[in-house]
Order: C-alpha cells, then sequence, then structure tokens
C-alpha cells in the first residue's frame, strides 16, 4: 500500500496491575458477593440454587487458576440475581 506508514512500535496492552493486586480485587469481589448470598432470606436459603451459588463461591473458586475465578464470580454474580429475583414471587 503505497500510503501506509510503517512503524516499529507496538500496540502496548492496557495496564492490569500486578498479580497481587488482581488477587486482592477478585477477593473483594467475592466477598461481596457472598454477603449478597447471606442476606437473602430463609425461603430462598432452601432453594437448590443457593447451595450451587455458596458451591461456585467457594469450592469451584478456591480450585480455579486466578485467570478462571473472574469467570466464576460472574456465574455466581448471575445466580444471585436469580436468587433475589425469586426471593421477590415467594
Amino acid at each position: 500500500m503505497p500510503n501506509r506508514t510503517l512503524s516499529n512500535k507496538r500496540p502496548t496492552a492496557p495496564v492490569r496491575g500486578d498479580f497481587r493486586q488482581r488477587y486482592d480485587e477478585i477477593e473483594s469481589r467475592r466477598g461481596e458477593l457472598i454477603e449478597r448470598l447471606q442476606g437473602l432470606d430463609g425461603n430462598v436459603r432452601a432453594h437448590p440454587g443457593y447451595k450451587r451459588a455458596l458451591k461456585l463461591l467457594n469450592e469451584t473458586f478456591r480450585k480455579s487458576k486466578l485467570a478462571q475465578r473472574l469467570a466464576v464470580l460472574q456465574a455466581a454474580a448471575w445466580l444471585i440475581d436469580v436468587l433475589e429475583r425469586l426471593a421477590l414471587t415467594l
């Protein structure tokens, strides 16, 4: 291409922070989700989805690598949203 300029610069990736910072952010997000889950009333706690959300936030979260933990938290947040909506109908 005749009008194309070549650059020796590589595109830079966005700064993600170091491992410890990302780890602490994910742990704080997990703590927020656990608080939301524990704030649900007793009728919802009898629902099987409640136990699944706890399992996601504890066992599955701990077994996952750091890169996968964010996806686990997103799944748990979605399930907690469903449980909160379910609590309104019960």
